[in-house]
């Protein structure tokens, strides 16, 4: 996942971001944003789910199934789907 991917998926945008000095290795947390330049960005996957909120799935969960269901049948692969809908 590229750094702009990662924003996009969180909703954050590059402009919130705190700047980073032009020296702070890109391995470190320090991003090129497009228009917005360096900016820091804390890639630590631990942090990340840490901070990152995970309500229930955006869509309505027939949805949701729908898609599912749809990828299994492309894919050839049998799938039964339990769900608890209530």
């Amino acid at each position: 996942m590229t750094d702009a991917d990662l924003l996009r998926s969180l909703g954050v945008d590059p402009s919130q971001l705190d700047p980073a000095p032009p020296w702070a290795p890109r391995q470190s947390a320090g991003v090129d944003t497009p228009g917005h330049g360096r900016r820091w960005l804390d890639r630590c996957m631990p942090c990340l789910i840490a901070t990152t909120p995970r309500g229930g799935p955006r869509a309505p969960l027939t949805d949701t199934l729908a898609v599912l269901r749809e990828a299994a049948r492309e894919a050839g692969v049998h799938l039964t789907i339990v769900a608890d809908e209530s």
